[in-house]
């Protein structure tokens, strides 16, 4: 087969593998929003395909598994939340599993056994991957959005307001993610959680100190009385210093966290293309002990050089 030929097919065996994941995405609605189905047909759906029962079956099955197996209460600090995901914890287990089969039948259809397994193994840490990134971006506009929040904060309780009521300001006017996590904070508060457990789950969440003084600020208050929106005055001014100070941090080590990137992605995308280019060539890489062992010390080496360029870059202040 031609080089063309090879793309073509390749690009045959991609468009498959996307048509594929768009129609489980199709299947795998996020929750909430809408109806559910049982409310709209409470006689059932006899036109269900096989393909929907068979969905459903296995969402279900690991739905009950991760509940027997994960206490409730983790489930409002896994990464799908942290992430800011609707989607439930069974439904993206299920759509990793059929991403990571897709792409191990087109490794193995490409290249052979080899190919299959580093598909396989590539799929579930690109869907990590994906979840820490979301979680990190998000994290990052928290703590950004995090001085404003404390000035509303100090504006409702000068006004008079309650502390929760200034909470659910908050919820109403702030952006993305204030706005979800306070609105969280509120509706727990309002089944009756402590206000103090709700705001530690969002400093959990968000991993933000800044945030834990703040709860801390407002359980001190509770105790002993005194004049709340001064202290949150003096927190913000605190926090908008740190911010500043990272934010030069973060511009000096771009550089670095730059090149590691490029260092750790081009040996990877080099094998792909020297894969689909010339399999043969790469073939004997795949198809004997020796090419193993040499990937093994390759990826070894790879994520000791990575930790590396990380924790240099990765400064502390």
């Amino acid at each position: 087969m031609t080089v063309p030929g090879q793309l073509v097919f390749v690009f045959g065996i991609v468009a498959i593998t996307a048509a594929v994941l768009i129609a489980l995405v199709v299947v795998f609605k996020p929750a909430g929003g809408s109806v559910p189905m049982e409310r709209r047909r409470p006689f059932g759906n006899p036109d269900q395909g096989v393909l929907t029962r068979i969905t459903e079956a296995t969402v279900k099955f690991v739905e009950t598994s991760l509940s027997r197996r994960a206490p409730a209460t983790s489930q409002s600090t896994s990464l799908l939340v942290q992430a800011g995901l609707t989607l439930p914890r069974a439904d993206f287990l299920v759509l990793a599993a059929a991403g990571t089969l897709v792409s191990a039948v087109v490794g193995f259809i490409l290249q052979g056994a080899g190919m299959a397994l580093l598909f396989a193994i590539l799929v579930p840490v690109l869907a990590r991957v994906y979840l820490s990134v979301l979680v990190s971006r998000r994290r990052s506009r928290f703590g950004e959005q995090l001085t404003d929040t404390l000035t509303m904060i100090s504006g409702g309780l000068r006004a008079g307001h309650s502390v929760l009521r200034a909470i659910d300001a908050v919820a109403q006017e702030a952006n993305e993610p204030t706005a979800t996590e306070f609105s969280r904070v509120v509706n727990e508060t309002r089944l009756g959680r402590d206000l103090q457990e709700s705001l530690g789950d969002v400093a959990v969440r968000m991993k933000s100190d800044d945030f834990r003084w703040m709860a801390e600020a407002i359980e001190i208050n509770r105790e002993v009385g005194g004049d709340l929106a001064e202290v949150f005055d003096q927190v913000g001014e605190t926090i908008s210093e740190r911010a500043q100070i990272k934010g030069t941090v973060k511009a000096l080590s771009a550089e670095g966290k730059l090149s590691a990137i490029i260092l750790m992605a081009l040996p990877i995308l080099l094998l792909v293309f020297l894969s689909l280019v010339n399999p043969k060539y790469m073939g004997n890489l795949f198809g004997h002990p020796v090419g193993w062992m040499l990937l093994g010390i390759a990826t070894v080496m790879m994520a000791i050089g990575g930790f590396w360029v990380h924790k240099i870059s990765d400064l502390k202040f």
